[in-house]
């Protein structure tokens, strides 16, 4: 067992996270997301919400720093009824960074899925508790 490592973070999570450099993404998805039909590399977590995922995951890397939004959401379909709490939530676990959400359209998010370095696929049944993270640099 390793201290300080959320109990949430799997080993293969883990080595995933150790694996991304400056610029990767990962997407952290609710249990409705298509991750397999978007992205080869899976790694299954569903016992988890997505906003606690997120929490976990930023335990262990920085956002980057170089961009604006290093977070994106996927954003409501109009005329869906939402959860509100899903994005207090990320924002809450965002803390000071809350302001650095992008929030994007169902299809693009899929597609930015794509281009990640891998998805997590919660047990968030919320919809919409699909959030997406750039990796920072970690600074002395």
């Amino acid at each position: 067992m390793l201290k300080g490592i959320p109990p949430v973070i799997s080993p293969e999570l883990l080595k995933i996270l150790a694996e991304m450099g400056h610029g990767d993404e990962l997407v952290i998805s609710d249990a409705h997301f298509p991750a397999y039909s978007v992205n080869a590399k899976v790694v299954r977590a569903d016992a988890v919400a997505s906003p606690e995922m997120m929490a976990a995951v930023l335990k262990l890397m920085e956002l980057d720093q170089y961009v604006e939004k290093p977070v994106a959401m996927m954003a409501p379909v109009p005329g869906d009824a939402v959860d509100p709490g899903i994005a207090a939530e990320c924002r809450a676990a965002l803390g000071p960074d809350a302001d650095r959400i992008d929030y994007m359209e169902r299809f693009a998010f899929y597609e930015r899925a794509k281009r990640a370095y891998a998805v997590v696929v919660t047990g968030e049944v919320r919809q919409y508790g699909n959030i997406l993270v750039k990796k920072g640099v970690t600074m002395p």
